[in-house]
């Protein structure tokens, strides 16, 4: 929040590495690197925070400024408990090695975010009676769901978090850790009766605050079945509330539509993510519909990768970018997509 005045103290959140920064990766790679240079500088914070908290590994604050330290409030229950963040930020450094295919950068930078995050996760989950690892008392990345267990997206991220770091120690040559396979093949993500993804294990089917489970699908990867997107995706977007929730959720609606070509709903969600926050006299980007607390650039971030990851069909894979089928939203006829990553490729869709 950066640009828009003291709404969130200048603070960095999962906001930069989750929503603005596959984005800039995309677009101005130079950009994306500053961002993880920044966490990177702050990993030695990372790790005197996962050791305070009992903790091995590095464990990212939720809200990080000059130091590196938590500054979230006090009064927060996101600081001590909405772990998630580590994951993002190793999301962030594995997209930037698959993007650039830099591996110097891969040895000297990535690995030492993923390799210790990855042993943060180990650490912060448990076994259980039936073999299965749990992660228990965090916040979801829905805010709404306070010391829950097994948070989808939570256990999700860790789970990727652990598979990219054992992938990352493949491709430099280093010894695998058994640990990190372990848990990421038995970190338990939970289902209702019907087959429908639980967003925890306390879950009733309350209102959410912002998007959990259908981030499993994207940026995640881990739910690829269509009829499981599906699923998550009827069974989640009527649950969340006309106002007050973040401008990225209908962003993924949207995206998760275009992939699985349903070109009306695609167009409904990207609609809904951002004209309802629009604010005069400027049309700046609020934080909720209605809000007046802008420039919200995490929405803009979530609308972004929408145009590119959705309709655009831009994915970024182990060996770099590729595209996949998508649909342009309703009434749209084309897209041309300039610079793409480090070849500054064209990426054209049509109709």
């Amino acid at each position: 929040m950066g640009l828009s005045g003291l709404g969130y103290n200048g603070h960095v959140f999962w906001d930069a590495d989750t929503w603005m920064f596959p984005v800039l990766l995309l677009l101005h790679p130079e950009m994306a690197e500053n961002m993880l240079e920044y966490r990177f500088q702050r990993l030695q914070a990372a790790r005197d925070n996962a050791y305070s908290h009992g903790y091995q590994g590095a464990m990212y604050p939720w809200e990080s400024a000059g130091s590196g330290v938590e500054e979230t409030p006090v009064w927060a229950l996101a600081g001590p408990f909405e772990h998630h963040i580590s994951g993002c930020v190793a999301l962030a450094a594995w997209q930037y090695y698959c993007v650039t295919q830099d591996l110097d950068w891969l040895r000297k930078k990535g690995w030492p975010i993923l390799s210790e995050t990855a042993d943060f996760w180990v650490s912060r989950s448990e076994l259980n009676s039936t073999g299965k690892y749990e992660i228990k008392n965090v916040v979801g990345a829905d805010e709404y769901a306070e010391n829950v267990d097994n948070d989808a997206f939570t256990n999700g991220v860790a789970q990727v978090n652990l598979r990219n770091a054992a992938i990352a120690a493949s491709l430099l040559g280093y010894p695998a850790i058994a640990a990190w396979k372990t848990v990421a093949n038995n970190l338990v993500i939970e289902h209702f009766p019907d087959g429908t993804t639980r967003e925890h294990s306390s879950y009733q089917g309350e209102s959410i605050k912002q998007a959990d489970v259908n981030l499993l699908a994207y940026p995640l990867g881990i739910v690829k079945d269509t009829a499981q997107i599906h699923k998550d995706l009827k069974y989640y977007e009527v649950r969340i509330p006309e106002k007050n929730t973040p401008a990225m959720t209908q962003a993924i609606f949207s995206l998760l539509y275009s992939r699985l070509g349903n070109k009306q709903k695609a167009l409904h969600f990207f609609k809904d993510a951002y004209l309802p926050n629009l604010c005069p006299p400027f049309r700046v980007i609020a934080e909720t519909k209605g809000g007046d607390n802008p420039y919200f650039a995490t929405g803009a971030g979530g609308i972004l990768q929408t145009v590119l990851m959705g309709f655009a069909g831009i994915e970024i894979t182990l060996k770099g970018i590729a595209t996949r089928p998508s649909a342009l939203p309703e009434g749209w006829k084309s897209l041309e997509i300039k610079g793409v990553g480090k070849d500054k490729t064209t990426i054209t869709k049509r109709r």
